[in-house]
C-alpha cells in the first residue's frame, strides 16, 4: 500500500505542477514552488498525521515529481505523458534512492530521466504510426 500511496502522489503533483505552470500561466518555478511548499508545510505542521515512512518521502516525492510539471507546453502538450512521467519518476525514487546524489540533485536528475524517458516513448510511438501507414 505504501507504493500506490507513493505513486500516486507524485502522479498528482506532477499533473497540478503541469497545470498551474501552463494553465493558469504561473511559471515552472512558481508552480513548483506553490506545490513544495504546500505538501512540505502541511507534512511539517503535522508530522503525526500519518506513518513516519510518508511524512519523510511524500514531500520528496511531492517535490521531485513537481519538476517533471515544470515541463512547457510547448514541447509536451498531453497531460497524459506528464502524469505517466510523475508515475516513472515515484517507481525511480523507490527503487534508486539516493543513487543519484551528486548529480546535480537527485530529485531533479530523477525527474529529467523520468520526464525524457516518457516524451521518448510517445515519439517511438508516433513514429510506429506513422511506418504502419505508409504502403
Amino acid at each position: 500500500m505504501d507504493i500506490v500511496i507513493i505513486i500516486i502522489s507524485g502522479f498528482i503533483a506532477a499533473l497540478a505542477t503541469f497545470y498551474l505552470n501552463n494553465r493558469l500561466q504561473l511559471g515552472g518555478v512558481m508552480a513548483s514552488a506553490a506545490i513544495s511548499v504546500i505538501a512540505g508545510g502541511f507534512f511539517h505542521f503535522f508530522p503525526d498525521l500519518f506513518d513516519e515512512y510518508y511524512t519523510i518521502n511524500i514531500p520528496l516525492v511531492i517535490m521531485g515529481a513537481s519538476f517533471v510539471g515544470m515541463a512547457s507546453s510547448r514541447v509536451i502538450r498531453k497531460y497524459w505523458i506528464i502524469g505517466i512521467s510523475g508515475i516513472i519518476f515515484s517507481i525511480l525514487y523507490l527503487l534508486t534512492g539516493s543513487f543519484f546524489e551528486g548529480f546535480g540533485g537527485g530529485l531533479g536528475t530523477t525527474a529529467a530521466i523520468s520526464l525524457c524517458s516518457s516524451y521518448v516513448l510517445k515519439r517511438f510511438q508516433s513514429k510506429k504510426k506513422i511506418s504502419k501507414s505508409k504502403p
